[in-house]
């Protein structure tokens, strides 16, 4: 079996810039789970975290972001207000399929997020990698 270009691991630390939750349009897709997660953070039900966070995008919910900036509508200056209940998709970046096909996407997503290859970034381990993947 082939290994994956980043077998040997990859270089990644938060930074906590919040650059992956504003600047560019896009999704986050939102689970029932996750959306009962948000509510009970939040403490309201989760009707009314779907009424006022999400919207539909071809029968499926996706966080709501600002039209002018693109920010997740909960992002909050640099910081995320649910972030102990943030959606799997969220949690799980940069380990997606996208970010690794190629030592070029990882360059790409470098350009996009400080915390990718930063200079005091822990080395990441294959398998904590693909616990991120198959998360």
């Amino acid at each position: 079996m082939n290994k994956p270009w980043y077998s040997e691991g990859l270089n990644f630390k938060c930074t906590g810039c919040g650059a992956c939750c504003t600047g560019a349009p896009g999704y986050v897709w939102v689970s029932p789970a996750e959306i009962q997660e948000i509510a009970e953070l939040l403490q309201i039900t989760p009707d009314e975290v779907v009424e006022k966070y999400t919207h539909k995008i071809g029968g499926r919910l996706s966080l709501r972001e600002d039209p002018k900036n693109y920010d997740c509508v909960f992002l909050n200056g640099k910081r995320c207000d649910i972030y102990t209940a943030r959606p799997k998709q969220c949690r799980t970046f940069p380990w997606w399929k996208e970010n690794l096909k190629s030592k070029k996407a990882w360059q790409e997503t470098a350009e996009r997020c400080e915390g990718v290859n930063h200079p005091e970034a822990p080395l990441i381990s294959l398998s904590e990698i693909e616990k991120g993947l198959n998360t």
